[in-house]
């Protein structure tokens, strides 16, 4: 089965400095994959690139088969995007809310999908609560089921979990699992959580300074790098430029 994400040789500048220098990136149907990275690091930019928001200055993003930015808009029917730091309307109940996004998304029925999703993330108690009501936890959880509304073949996060309770981060892990395990969503995970990524995620992709140092299981990437864990192999990236990296891999592969 094709890529849901297929993006090659990326590059981005900005003021004559490469943010993203020759990215490449795929995520298969179902996949739950990490983008990681210091940072610095070129995580946004790629991300940005990925959405289409930004064009690349060189290389190509395919998406749901569309290739951009030609095909953004076809493409973006299938996708979903949320993080923690997208404001919710206050002066909105939280069913008004998603009953406006689930039409946006064009279902002529949202009501089925929002019980849904919100029994998905363990919050249907906040289906009358007005946005001015709500923490910050639940506010992330409510952009999240919002973007799941239309079950779309590719959920990309940006800091899905930061700053979050343990209980609040354990619905959000929960939930996207199963969105993955029932309907096949494949997952793009930006966080700087490596805990949460060890759970969540099957495959980790590590940016330093602009290029893929490291690609593949959470254990090998960090078994790349000679460290113990997925953090451990984090602050060892973080503390060393590109080439340092490069230098101190090992010879296992990732």
């Amino acid at each position: 089965m094709a890529a849901v994400l297929q993006a090659s040789n990326l590059v981005k500048a900005f003021r004559g400095a490469r943010a993203v220098d020759g990215v490449d990136l795929h995520v298969d149907p179902g996949e739950r994959v990490a983008l990681l990275g210091p940072n610095g690091a070129g995580k946004t930019t790629t991300l940005l690139m990925l959405l289409g928001v930004i064009t690349p200055d060189s290389g190509s993003v395919e998406l749901m088969g569309h290739l951009l930015p030609s095909g953004r808009s076809a493409a973006l029917e299938q996708v979903g995007f949320a993080a923690g730091y997208l404001p919710l309307t206050e002066r909105l109940r939280v069913r008004e809310f998603l009953t406006m996004y689930g039409q946006l998304y064009g279902l002529a029925d949202p009501r089925p999908a929002i019980d849904d999703a919100l029994h998905r993330f363990r919050v249907p108690h906040l289906a009358n609560a007005m946005g001015t009501e709500l923490s910050s936890g639940q506010r992330t959880l409510i952009g999240i089921v919002k973007a799941t509304l239309h079950q779309p073949r590719l959920l990309v996060l940006d800091e899905p979990t930061a700053s979050l309770d343990p209980d609040v981060a354990l619905r959000v892990r929960l939930g996207l699992l199963d969105l993955s395990d029932r309907l096949g969503t494949a997952l793009l995970v930006s966080s700087h959580n490596m805990l949460e990524v060890e759970r969540l995620c099957q495959r980790v992709v590590f940016l330093s300074t602009g290029r893929v140092v490291a690609d593949g299981t959470p254990a090998s990437v960090a078994a790349r790098f000679g460290r113990s864990d997925l953090e451990d192999a984090f602050l060892h990236i973080a503390g060393l430029g590109q080439e340092a990296v490069r230098g101190q891999e090992t010879d296992r592969p990732a």
